[in-house]
């Protein structure tokens, strides 16, 4: 039996969307049939658990049946525990999703190091930016990569070396009507430069939008939404997101898209 795909949201800054994007990719591989488990590393927020704690307490509350990933958290010490969970875990799954800390933490480096797609997001601004390179400050040309940037490559050397094996590192911009357009500019164009350098993608994420953070309590995403599942009103800015969300999913790659919706795992 071939192992799951495991997909790795990763950024040691936190407020960058990782657990957002985390929760959808999940449950739009879900909605088309994979077999999808996830697993929260950030022990301290758990902001992917509880979201999946909250959308089995809607279903449950309402009698309906929706996609559901598993999910679980990891709350030990040991790398070797962790091995032992995603093991077991992934024995009868398509996707392993991992949610992490935003924060330096041991067990993000681990997995990072054992995804099939790693997934940074960033806010489109040089704040974030700086995570994965610098940048000179009169020209915004990009100077070198940073030590993050650094520990993704040589990540992905040894990956290569051990087992032939490659990882898709893919950075993705959210929120990117927040700057200004000269900025905004800057910000595309040193991402193209370090992306060339550092080997990563570069696709389009999710703008800051309220519907993300209002379907929090229900546990529902953009793609639960029907005229019979409708807990916020519908607007202009739902049918906007629904179509950030169909860019998103189909820019990763994992596998074939059906109906142009989400993507199915095959």
């Amino acid at each position: 039996m071939a192992k799951a795909h495991h997909i790795v949201f990763a950024n040691e800054k936190g407020g960058t969307g990782k657990s957002t994007t985390a929760i959808h990719v999940a449950i739009g591989l879900a909605s088309r049939g994979a077999r999808v488990a996830c697993l929260d590393l950030d022990t301290r927020q758990r902001t992917l658990y509880r979201y999946f704690e909250n959308r089995r307490d809607t279903m449950a509350r309402r009698g309906i049946d929706l996609p559901m990933p598993g999910f679980h958290v990891f709350d030990q010490d040991s790398q070797a525990r962790l091995e032992q969970q995603i093991a077991e875990i992934e024995s009868d799954t398509d996707y392993v999703i991992f949610d992490t800390p935003g924060r330096d933490d041991k067990f993000a480096r681990f997995v990072a190091t054992r995804a099939h797609t790693l997934v940074t997001p960033i806010n489109d601004s040089f704040v974030d930016f700086d995570l994965i390179g610098r940048v000179d400050g009169e020209n915004f040309k990009v100077k070198k990569l940073s030590f993050y940037a650094e520990m993704i490559w040589e990540a992905r050397m040894a990956r290569a070396r051990a087992d032939g094996a490659t990882i898709d590192w893919v950075v993705l911009r959210n929120r990117l009507h927040n700057m200004e357009a000269r900025n905004q500019q800057r910000m595309t164009d040193a991402i193209a430069e370090l992306a060339k350098r550092a080997g990563f993608r570069v696709i389009p994420g999710l703008n800051e939008r309220v519907i993300y953070r209002e379907l929090f309590p229900s546990g529902l995403t953009l793609a639960d939404l029907s005229p019979t599942i409708r807990p916020v009103a519908m607007s202009l800015q739902h049918v906007a997101a629904r179509h950030e969300l169909r860019a998103l999913m189909g820019s990763l790659g994992l596998t074939g898209l059906e109906d142009g919706d989400m993507i199915a795992a095959q």
